[in-house]
């Protein structure tokens, strides 16, 4: 059996960072969320904290956190139920998803959810290829991705695929390739990529023109919308999802650079096998609107 009062400890630790900000949050001492911890590690046999910073979740810490974080959901969808005159309160429901699909497609996906039903969203942002990391943790209970095999415990559904643009300014391509795209012409001309871990671009550039990272500069900007904002100001060139830049490609504001040479990612949906209710509709929702916007 399970000490809930445990696993709440680590669970307020890890969010909050702060073993003295997870014991106000608890209304305990700072010793006595310290002696929870050690208690829990006691039962476990082993540690489940890295006390490094940031605070970091051994990988027996992230199994009981996935543990503890979907009973919580299990009961904020069963106490409406069986207490049906306690106040109601948001169901709390966090998703992890890439920035690229909550640009174009994602936001739509969920409006009729946030609309219709008492929740209150956490959208963690993580790259296309990490958002199954906060399904390990337990962070979120549902995630889009690029990977087809789904975690044990939970399912995954083939939503479609984004088509990517490498794309600039009619201003840029004047000024930077106006002899065309080529290994020299990219070893000057600015790029943007979403942050060190994004290795998208590196990849389309590595495969298509033979160049590594070090050989050409790239700007580091985490927004999406910002990729849209200097590519129209001509201040880079980018790859981008052609969802997001349907008319600027048709209005001239942005070129496509490169249309023999179109980067395709498909994206999968995550859920818990056992999610059900408010829970179970958003994620049919997410699906269905997916399938629809991304065929």
């Amino acid at each position: 059996m399970f000490d809930y009062k445990l696993l709440a400890a680590l669970n307020a630790i890890i969010e909050n960072q702060s073993f003295e900000l997870a014991a106000q949050k608890l209304f305990i001492s700072q010793s006595a969320i310290s002696q929870r911890i050690k208690a829990l590690e006691e039962a476990m046999g082993q540690p489940i904290l890295i006390r490094s910073q940031p605070i970091q979740a051994t990988k027996a810490g992230e199994q009981l956190l996935s543990h503890f974080k979907k009973v919580q959901q299990l009961e904020s969808e069963l106490l409406p139920h069986l207490l049906p005159d306690k106040p109601a309160s948001p169901l709390k429901i966090a998703l992890a998803v890439n920035a690229d699909s909550l640009a174009t497609w994602f936001i739509k996906a969920i409006t009729p959810a946030v609309e219709n039903e008492l929740i209150e969203l956490n959208l963690i942002i993580e790259h296309e290829q990490r958002t199954l990391d906060k399904l390990r943790s337990g962070e979120a209970i549902g995630a889009v991705s690029t990977e087809a095999k789904p975690l044990k415990g939970y399912r995954s559904f083939k939503l479609g695929k984004m088509e990517y643009y490498l794309v600039s300014s009619p201003g840029f391509k004047e000024k930077y390739f106006s002899g065309g795209v080529t290994a020299q012409t990219l070893k000057m001309a600015p790029a943007i990529s979403y942050d060190h871990k994004d290795d998208m671009h590196t990849k389309y550039i590595a495969q298509h023109f033979d160049l590594a990272a070090n050989e050409y500069y790239c700007h580091t900007v985490k927004s999406s919308e910002a990729f849209v904002g200097l590519a129209k100001a001509g201040a880079a060139y980018c790859l981008l999802p052609s969802l997001q830049i349907i008319d600027e490609l048709n209005s001239g504001e942005l070129v496509n650079l490169c249309p023999d040479k179109i980067l395709t990612r498909r994206l999968y949906w995550h859920s818990w096998v056992l999610v059900k209710g408010v829970n179970k509709a958003l994620s049919q929702q997410v699906i269905r609107a997916g399938q629809a916007l991304l065929s």
